[in-house]
């Protein structure tokens, strides 16, 4: 259960408390002295606003969600493997990126982009279609960083079955249900998934915190 629920849950049952502490007998007293109806009442009213105005404020600023792009690289001639355009090798990128590439005629399987950070744990990233979206050649998919000013992660591009991409992306909603985000180790990374490249970049500010 996600903070948020596990708020809202304890905002309600104090409510609950409060009514049912207000609620006379034969003696025409409540169990609850008014005191401690009115604080139990107050703040279970106060918990259930603040986990309901989270969750909309999270999903809001989801929606609103904005990304910047990193520097490109300039691809000439017929495109014949999967590969990044952007960000490059050594960049220094903002917290929430665009990453773009482009990939052959007919090639149909899933692209998923997986950050390593120093942590040396594996982050499969994902957008609203949790895969990258691909179209006339080329794919791109929104990645997120949550580590230091100039902190280095690998950025991986793997091509994935259809069984390695339904891992992926029941792994990520997983950990937004819990609200909990641990990565996976290398042992855990699905066999339907096939490394394509491999980059190095850097963080150009503090991204701690930011999602």
């Amino acid at each position: 259960m996600s903070t948020k629920l596990i708020i809202i849950s304890v905002g309600i049952l104090l409510v609950v408390i409060a009514i049912l502490g207000n609620r006379t007998g034969s003696s025409d007293k409540g169990f609850l002295g008014s005191k401690l109806v009115m604080f139990f009442g107050i703040i279970g009213v106060l918990m259930v606003m603040y986990g309901s105005y989270s969750s909309e404020l999270v999903n809001f600023n989801t929606q609103m969600e904005q990304v910047s792009i990193g520097n490109k690289l300039k691809v000439s001639g017929p495109v014949d493997v999967v590969k990044v355009v952007s960000p490059i090798a050594q960049d220094s990128v903002d917290c929430r990126i665009l990453t773009m590439g482009v990939y052959p005629k007919g090639h149909t399987k899933d692209i998923w982009v997986v950050i390593r950070p120093t942590d040396d744990r594996y982050y499969p990233q994902s957008d609203h279609t949790n895969t990258s979206y691909k179209r006339d050649g080329e794919w791109q998919v929104v990645t997120r960083f949550g580590g230091d000013k100039g902190e280095a992660y690998d950025l991986i591009i793997y091509e994935a079955n259809a069984a390695a991409s339904s891992f992926f992306s029941t792994t990520i909603a997983n950990w937004k249900e819990k609200d909990e985000y641990p990565g996976l180790q290398l042992e855990e990374m699905p066999a339907g998934a096939k490394e394509l490249e491999r980059l190095v970049i850097y963080t150009s500010k503090n991204c701690r915190g930011v999602f």
